[in-house]
């Protein structure tokens, strides 16, 4: 593997913390953090966004991973769609993994301890706060309701993982669909709950057919959880169903994008009404989520009164 010597790496002048995603200069991460960090006492730090494609070229991530690593001012960063490749191209290069990043196989988080390069996995924490926050407890004992996924990539594998560590049964769905377009990441899901004992039936289906969704989705129980974790609304054109697809009756859609086209979650607002939605977009999933790492990366706890203060500050410019 490359070492230091084999990258350009950029002398920052000033601390620098990276966002590494897709279209990072889309993000309103770029008006909240300036906003956060002055809050949280660091004014001084800027924000830097590293644009890699969708299944990048790995040398494109260690490239990314190094220049954190073996920059002074280059404080940490979070990672957004590249959380398993990211991991895969550039395990070597991680001094620390948290036991969630090698449980998950994927990092969110990249920040600096004594010297040492540290990976952590936030979502499994992440995206539990933002799902308990709207469904809270014993949802699935009071709706019957179980959970249907479409995507199997990082956030896919951390709900899940949310789920099979509930201690009570009336938190955890009896059944979890997950479907994905290509066999790799259902094999890495189902590898992650191999390893740990759950009562929760997983159903891992390849299909890459809009039509055929529409067809999974419909055997669904009411009350049921169905979630857009593709990436598809933003990151990629479309919707993993069609606008003839139908949302199981009192059931939640949960769009984990929060901006882009959105199509998911449209497709669920036309049906809010004559299906009896509850509908959440990736706003809460956001805040949960850049708080978690700019949290280890800065090495500072957020409370609940200071997490409410800089949620106030997200929410003040969300158009």
């Amino acid at each position: 593997m490359s070492d230091a010597s084999s990258y350009p790496i950029v002398k920052k002048e000033v601390p620098t913390f990276y966002f590494i995603g897709v279209t990072t200069g889309k993000s309103s991460i770029n008006k909240v953090f300036p906003l956060w960090t002055k809050e949280l006492g660091h004014p001084e730090v800027v924000l830097e966004g590293i644009d890699c494609k969708l299944n990048d070229d790995p040398e494109n991530y260690r490239r990314a991973v190094a220049q954190i690593k073996y920059d002074p001012l280059s404080l940490g960063g979070l990672v957004t769609a590249h959380k398993i490749n990211l991991l895969d191209a550039a395990r070597d290069m991680f001094d620390y993994l948290d036991p969630y990043a090698d449980i998950c196989g994927e990092v969110s988080s990249i920040s600096k301890c004594d010297g040492r390069l540290e990976g952590h996995a936030k979502d499994p924490i992440t995206s539990g706060l933002s799902l308990d926050a709207v469904i809270g407890s014993g949802y699935f004992a009071r709706t019957g309701g179980d959970i249907l996924c479409f995507g199997a990539g990082g956030s896919a594998v951390a709900i899940a993982l949310h789920l099979m560590n509930k201690p009570d049964a009336a938190d955890r769905p009896k059944r979890f669909v997950v479907v994905n377009r290509s066999q790799g990441r259902l094999d890495h899901l189902k590898q992650m709950v191999s390893r740990i004992p759950t009562d929760i039936e997983f159903e891992y289906i390849f299909n890459s057919d809009p039509r055929q969704n529409d067809s999974i989705m419909a055997r669904m129980p009411e009350g049921s959880i169905i979630i857009n974790a593709t990436g598809m609304g933003k990151d990629t054109p479309g919707s993993p169903i069609t606008n003839d697809g139908l949302f199981p009756r009192y059931g939640l859609a949960w769009e984990l994008n929060y901006r882009g086209e959105l199509d998911f979650m449209h497709q669920a607002i036309a049906q809010k009404e004559t299906r009896h939605l509850t509908i959440e977009d990736g706003w809460v999933y956001f805040v949960h989520g850049w708080t978690q790492v700019i949290a280890q990366v800065y090495h500072l706890e957020i409370d609940p009164p200071l997490f409410a203060r800089l949620d106030a500050l997200a929410n003040s410019i969300r158009s």
